[in-house]
């Protein structure tokens, strides 16, 4: 892996000396400041706060394939846009292992990098393991004695409040001659957060149920941490598995019946064949089958068509309303 990205970089190396296009921060020239951000929640704060016709900024989302974080592969004009960038925003876990060698090489040596989980420090949680989960069949060929944090950090409002007045700050000593604007529409793109995570609040305080049941992998910790739920799920948020076992499948739909749970959740993308099986090991079997967005899937289609974080994160309150009546 080391020599595919010393050769790659290498191209790199080859490919800005003869064209003489490397970029680098320089405030007093005409280039544009150019943001890379790995995923879409990360982009979509990054435009909320510097503004859709922000002239300075050619922002650019690497991971655009319908292809998730867990398994992304760079190529070479993804390392050639990561080494060149001003400022690069990765989430900073296990699935990102890529982006210690892309940023040993990288061209630009003055580039800002934003590691998320660095960000959060001791509120990035560790990966865990509940009863009924599924454990990996190669589980233990990655136990290299490293603690695996969950990726999924952007699934809580209050991290992303926190992760977007960070990067907002940090635009702002960027390119101080659009600080007032970056300030500004942090200031409110936060307000915006904290709201609907007060609607998050409430809409679990108000029912009785306070347990969500996944047949499927489970990114949500953060969310639900947030809130105070229980969850059960087939299998971890990274979880690279897709079949689940005799034992989980009863065990799943065990915790269905003792908890009267109405629902079976999913995430996006998923063929709910393993939700639809719980549901047929259950008493009643008549549970509702209900997807929650994690946003691993989201394209820069989806935002030409109107998509955004909050947008997201305001359907995904409806579903966990309807999932906890």
């Amino acid at each position: 892996m080391k020599k595919t990205f010393a050769i790659i970089i290498s191209v790199v190396l080859v490919l800005t000396s003869i064209t003489g296009c490397i970029k680098t921060p320089d405030k007093n020239n005409n280039k544009k400041f150019s943001i890379v951000t790995t995923i879409f929640p990360e982009y979509d704060w990054v435009r909320e706060i510097t503004g859709e016709n922000n002239d300075n900024v050619n922002l650019t989302m690497l991971i655009d394939r319908g292809v998730d974080l867990h398994s992304f592969q760079p190529n070479t004009d993804d390392m050639i846009t990561v080494s060149t960038c001003d400022m690069f925003i990765y989430v900073g876990g296990e699935s990102d292992k890529w982006v210690d060698d892309a940023l040993k090489s990288a061209v630009n040596k003055n580039m800002v990098v934003i590691n998320l989980l660095e960000v959060l420090g001791e509120n990035a949680k560790e990966e865990e393991l509940i009863s009924g989960m599924q454990v990996e069949e190669n589980e233990d060929e990655h136990d290299d004695g490293e603690t695996e944090y969950d990726e999924h950090v952007w699934l809580s409002l209050k991290n992303a409040a926190v992760l977007c007045e960070y990067i907002g700050n940090k635009l702002c000593e960027c390119l101080p001659e659009s600080k007032d604007i970056y300030l500004r529409n942090t200031k409110s793109y936060v307000k915006k957060l904290n709201e609907l995570d007060s609607q998050y609040k409430s809409a679990v305080y108000s029912t009785s149920k306070k347990t969500l049941l996944f047949g499927d992998r489970f990114p949500f910790r953060y969310l639900v941490d947030d809130y105070g739920l229980d969850y059960y799920a087939a299998f971890a948020g990274c979880s690279a598995e897709t079949e689940a076992s005799f034992q989980t499948i009863i065990f799943l739909a065990g915790k269905v019946d003792e908890l009267g749970l109405n629902s079976i959740m999913c995430i996006e993308g998923s063929n709910v064949s393993i939700a639809n099986t719980i549901r047929e090991n259950t008493a009643s079997k008549d549970q509702k089958i209900l997807t929650l967005d994690s946003m691993q899937s989201t394209t820069a289609e989806d935002v030409k068509n109107g998509v955004t974080y909050l947008s997201i994160m305001q359907s995904n309150l409806s579903v966990l309303k309807e999932a906890l009546m």
